[in-house]
């Protein structure tokens, strides 16, 4: 049983206690060659709460943090838990509309953000009547200083009709530090952060967490399922804004006494083999994109005759986010050493609850459930966790029990009666368990396209192209043939086989090759009927293949075979 007080804050439970335990001259987080200690975190965080305290933010307002991977993301973070303000976090990079209609979705009364992206909303303020005051983090590279004032940009001269602040952080936690107004009492059932799913429509919609849920998944899957240990140096891929990052490569360090190690980059295979060398990180945070592309970077290097990666320091990587391809994880560790433990979050449960873990890695699958958490396969048409589960090894629809589970989608109760029943979470995933008790992702149930009157699951298509040697990434998609949809297959190639597609003939030799590959292995109606080579197939914010684009960019026939 996994219980807390009900007097409970986020912000003591993952940063302050670790002062409080004689951790504060840990170093906790690396930015470059910058540190700060578990002492400097605290006393910053610590000084941002009594401004945001002082500056009137009430208990359960929205604060949304539009940052890069850089330290102040960890202070703004504990500061706004320790106030009693509810977290929400966004992309830097994502399109300006997108980031106004958080927002004013969210109604933030604070928005956290670098001098870039202040300007760029800047037109829109009339449309944020509930945001009071904007504080500016720099642009910082890795390494670069991120305590300093920022001025305002001239987009936001003329603030005074829409009643908003601008200043710097910096200048506000150093007002902070002159204050000792009273900390808000919380519960362990407060609002503590909305983390974001993307809907039907496209457009975001925030899963509502109290403090509790993140605490307990961070005992029971950080702390027993994977180990995170205080000797331990992290290091994401994925970015803080996305809760799969924010929980390993923030949280659940700090939750053990860790250090983080952040780059502000762009995560590419080089800016995150160059954070490898920098910080020698014991966990690294990754997703299956990522993976391959190391591998080809690695083989790009030794082929020119320089040394390869060394990722030896590295005990283990995680991956979720995307399904790991057993082929994939096998040559990665085969080539780099350590573990890869793949898994299943969600934004809905907060983290992974399902995963390998130490001793108990099978190649393929997504582990076991996490302790705490229960797991069941129902039917797709199941409006209920009381129906009846479909037999072992049988596929079905992932419904998921556990104390991290969301309250439900603000603004979105049609959506919420669908997904959250009680203590259980219907996930829109297909999936399969064995007989073992280990789970096996089929693809969601969206993804899903006939052909020929048959179902096709695209990832099954995916995985048996890159068991062949030419493949580095895959992505299949329906595409429309005389009115009839047949499997078209998107393809990034290994370093060793761009050659071979220098020319026509080489391009249609392989591209029959891999057709033929297919053929040999799966039912004849799933074989891509087009092969199309591409030098990067486009990413969402998440690191994963973006289907989405891929599918916007076939209807307007950009993905052609030649």
């Amino acid at each position: 049983m996994t219980a807390f007080p009900e007097d409970f804050n986020l912000a003591d439970y993952f940063l302050f206690d670790r002062v409080q335990e004689g951790k504060g001259d840990k170093v906790a987080l690396r930015f470059g060659d910058r540190s700060w200690t578990y002492a400097d975190v605290a006393e910053r965080s610590g000084a941002f709460a009594n401004y945001l305290v002082d500056s009137m933010l009430s208990p359960e307002e929205r604060v949304y943090i539009v940052l890069s991977d850089v330290p102040p993301f960890a202070w703004s973070i504990f500061g706004i838990l320790a106030a009693g303000g509810v977290l929400t976090m966004g992309n830097p990079i994502a399109p300006t509309d997108d980031l106004v209609y958080v927002l004013g979705y969210v109604r933030a009364a604070v928005l956290i953000t670098t001098p870039q992206v202040a300007a760029a909303i800047a037109p829109s303020l009339a449309e944020l009547p509930h945001l009071r005051e904007i504080l500016l983090v720099p642009e910082a590279a890795t390494g670069e200083d991120v305590e300093v004032h920022v001025p305002r940009p001239e987009e936001l001269a003329n603030l005074g009709r829409h009643s908003k602040r601008v200043d710097s952080l910096h200048k506000a936690i150093e007002r902070g530090r002159t204050l000792q107004p009273r900390m808000p009492s919380i519960k362990r059932d407060d609002p503590a952060i909305w983390l974001f799913t993307s809907g039907s429509t496209g457009r975001a919609k925030a899963a509502m967490h109290s403090h509790r849920d993140f605490a307990f998944n961070t005992e029971v899957y950080a702390k027993r399922t994977v180990g995170y240990r205080e000797s331990d140096v992290s290091v994401s891929v994925p970015r803080l804004f996305f809760g799969y990052a924010t929980g390993t490569n923030l949280w659940f360090p700090f939750a053990v006494g860790a250090t983080v190690g952040l780059f502000s980059e762009r995560p590419t295979a080089e800016s995150v083999a160059n954070a490898i060398a920098r910080y020698r990180p014991t966990i690294v945070t990754n997703v299956p994109t990522m993976l391959g592309k190391l591998l080809d970077l690695d083989e790009e290097r030794r082929t020119k005759g320089e040394p390869g990666l060394d990722l030896s320091c590295v005990r283990f990587h995680l991956s979720a986010g995307e399904a790991l391809p057993e082929q994939l994880m096998r040559r990665f560790i085969g080539r780099f050493g350590g573990e890869v433990y793949d898994g299943i979050g969600s934004a809905e449960m907060f983290h992974i609850y399902c995963s390998n873990r130490p001793g108990d890695v099978m190649p393929g699958s997504l582990g076991r459930a996490v302790e705490g958490y229960q797991l069941a396969i129902l039917p797709e048409d199941a409006s209920g966790a009381g129906a009846p589960q479909l037999p072992r090894g049988e596929i079905g629809v992932l419904w998921v029990k556990g104390d991290s589970v969301a309250h439900g989608y603000f603004q979105d109760r049609e959506k919420s009666w669908k997904t959250f029943h009680g203590h259980w979470c219907r996930t829109g995933d297909l999936f399969s368990i064995d007989e073992r008790g280990y789970l096996w992702f089929q693809g969601r149930a969206d993804d899903l396209f006939k052909v020929g009157g048959i179902f096709v699951a695209p990832r099954e298509v995916e995985d048996c192209l890159l068991a062949h040697p030419a493949v580095s990434v895959a992505a299949v998609i329906p595409a429309e043939d005389m009115g009839l949809t047949k499997p078209k297959a998107v393809i990034e190639l290994r370093p060793d086989a761009r050659p071979r597609i220098a020319t026509p003939d080489g391009k249609k030799a392989l591209a029959a090759e891999l057709k033929a590959h297919v053929q040999g292995k799966l039912s004849k109606h799933k074989y891509p009927r087009w092969v199309v080579f591409v030098d990067d197939l486009p990413k969402n914010d998440r690191g994963k293949v973006d289907k989405k684009t891929l599918g916007e960019r076939e209807k307007r026939g950009e993905l052609r075979e030649e």
